[in-house]
């Protein structure tokens, strides 16, 4: 546990640095936020690639159909339960935005849905629980979890800005990277090592980002995003894991170097602290998150949120009562607990559209509160792996 207890420190330093920096340098650089942005899903790209690359499927079963309709159920119970609730006890008695505030609870719910895959896989591996099946249920939850996040974000906008081509061609993008993703299935004999991972993960990034400007309407900021978790896992599925014995591969190394684990840990290291320097600023001069209730009913407020998130992951509990033991699924529960970069991605979104009301507020501390408790949770995962 030793290093899950480093990544969650690297974790925290990251947040407590994201409302820490505003007040001590005042206004950040120009375009401070999209390097941020661009440098944290870029080093997700390359924990994405890693995971593909290890994510052994059979193409003939028909078991992920069932593995994506728990995911979606696991997803939408957080989103459903977290909006109903922010209607329930944080609708504002007045709003000034053109937006009904059904809407506005509903995008700023959706940060409860997605497990964070990167943080994650990042966490779960370095406390070793890389060979159970706990890890290996998990990591099919989290990756259609997030995909159905990303899919539902696409009705969301059309709820705010109205239908626009961007979003059908995202959804056809998707659609025939799954199908390329199926085809090529551990086909692609590229060279495997970090280096050139790294190559990878900056083309997949610098692709997406590139199709977006090239496609975005600056009226109404939308574009055509395809959220960099897809393409990058995808690839990772397409590369082989295997070369001919008479082929030479450059800088390629053998699997299980210390070379390549150090490296996948620094990137983890980093990532986390990207991950943690993106959340919104409460503080400085001009915070993008606005408090303005007293601190022991934002506390409530928070402490409720985040529970009831959670409980809505347990969904999984009652799920694959015949492959696994209670303990075992009660594992894979909590192990979908973490939020990170995908749900900070909905908040970003959520203030890009205007929306600064008390759900904004609540769902971001809750975001933070999730994000310090993540190592926790892990533990609690090993532990009753272990028992």
């Amino acid at each position: 546990m030793k290093r899950a207890a480093l990544l969650t420190a690297i974790l925290v330093l990251g947040l407590v640095l994201s409302q820490l920096l505003p007040v001590y340098i005042g206004e950040m650089p120009p375009h401070y936020p999209e390097a941020l942005q661009l440098m944290t899903m870029t080093l997700l790209a390359f924990i994405m690639i890693q995971v593909g690359r290890e994510f052994d499927i059979d193409l003939n079963r028909h078991q992920y159909l069932v593995d994506y309709g728990v995911a979606a159920t696991a997803a939408a119970f957080p989103w459903i339960f977290c909006t109903l609730y922010f209607l329930a006890f944080l609708m504002p008695e007045q709003t000034h935005s053109s937006t009904p505030p059904w809407i506005e609870a509903l995008l700023a719910a959706r940060f409860a849905a997605p497990t964070s895959a990167g943080v994650l896989f990042s966490m779960l591996a370095a406390a070793g629980l890389s060979a159970t099946w706990t890890f290996r249920k998990t990591r099919i939850l989290a990756i259609f979890d997030d995909l159905d996040t990303v899919l539902f974000m696409i009705p969301l906008k059309i709820l705010l800005v109205g239908w626009a081509w961007q979003m059908g061609a995202a959804i056809c993008t998707m659609a025939v990277l799954l199908l390329l993703g199926w085809k090529f299935y551990r086909r692609l004999r590229w060279p495997c090592s970090w280096p050139w991972i790294i190559l990878y993960s900056l083309t997949v990034t610098a692709l997406s980002e590139i199709t977006y400007v090239l496609t975005r309407d600056e009226q109404t900021r939308v574009g055509m995003h395809i959220e960099i978790l897809l393409p990058a896992f995808l690839l990772g599925c397409a590369l082989s894991t295997k070369h001919p014995k008479d082929v030479i591969v450059p800088g390629e190394n053998p699997p299980g170097l210390k070379t390549e684990e150090k490296v996948g840990l620094t990137i983890s290291a980093a990532f986390m602290l990207l991950v943690g320097l993106s959340m919104p600023a409460a503080t400085g001069a001009n915070p993008a998150i606005v408090l303005n209730m007293e601190i022991p009913t934002i506390l409530l407020h928070v402490l409720a949120v985040t529970v009831v998130a959670n409980l809505g992951k347990m969904f999984t509990l009652f799920c694959y009562k015949k492959e696994a033991s209670f303990k075992e699924r009660l594992a894979v529960s909590i192990a979908l607990f973490p939020r990170g970069e995908v749900g900070a991605g909905v908040l970003a979104l959520s203030l890009s559209y205007g929306i600064q009301g008390p759900f904004l507020a609540i769902a971001f501390l809750s975001l933070a509160l999730n994000l310090i408790l993540t190592g926790g949770f892990i533990y609690i995962v090993k532990r009753l792996i272990s028992a």
